[in-house]
């Protein structure tokens, strides 16, 4: 399943509009910050498809039959560009355990690209709720090998992929890969180039965030 969340009009709109917007991006805080809150907006838009039991709470006049998250979800995300939507995330899930996965592409001299996994850091991931943050959906390849890296440690019965930005080629691979995967998009664009790149995308949002990395 693919969720667009500018299929409907609301604040998101306009954080995607500064998000892409060549100027007002150049502002790492505000880059940063809207990052933040679409994947605010995403927790609770996942919350209402998660599992939830009632609860007997005390209150000091007396009893509340209230509803609970069954079970916390596992955040992961993909350094360093998802950080950003990470926070967002745990900002609504503040009691989720966390995950970090090192997933990046290495470029090559020809102009190709290979995707480099080094390092997980995770909780035991058999039958937990996980929901990965990566701000750009594009070929998709980074997320299925992230997804088969977090499944060395264990099966979830649940993934969900969160990101600012998808491309329909990226999701048709993601989805060939993990059919019963809930996608949930900021928005999404047609176009990829040749390299790898959305269009017309929003550029590089890890550069954006946290500055120009240099390639090794």
């Amino acid at each position: 399943m693919v969720i667009n969340l500018s299929d409907e009009y609301s604040l998101i709109n306009n954080w995607l509009s500064e998000l892409r917007d060549v100027d007002i991006q150049q502002d790492r805080m505000r880059f940063r910050k809207n990052l933040e809150k679409i994947g605010e907006v995403s927790a609770y838009e996942i919350s209402k498809k998660l599992s939830w039991v009632e609860k007997e709470i005390t209150t000091p006049l007396g009893t509340s039959v209230c509803k609970v998250m069954d079970k916390q979800p596992v955040l992961a995300t993909i350094l360093r560009a998802g950080l950003a939507m990470h926070t967002g995330l745990l900002n609504y899930f503040d009691k989720a355990d966390n995950a970090f996965i090192s997933a990046y592409r290495k470029h090559n001299a020809d102009g190709s690209f290979d995707i480099s996994l080094d390092y997980i850091s995770c909780p035991d991931m058999e039958d937990r709720v996980v929901i990965i943050s990566d701000p750009m959906l594009a070929t998709g390849s980074s997320l299925v090998k992230t997804i088969q890296f977090i499944r060395e440690e264990g099966n979830p019965s649940e993934i969900h992929i969160v990101c600012a930005l998808a491309c329909t080629v990226g999701i048709e691979y993601v989805l060939r890969a993990e059919p019963k995967a809930m996608i949930w998009c900021g928005d999404i664009d047609d176009e990829l180039t040749a390299k790898g790149y959305i269009v017309p995308g929003l550029g590089d949002a890890g550069d954006l965030a946290y500055g120009v990395k240099v390639q090794m």
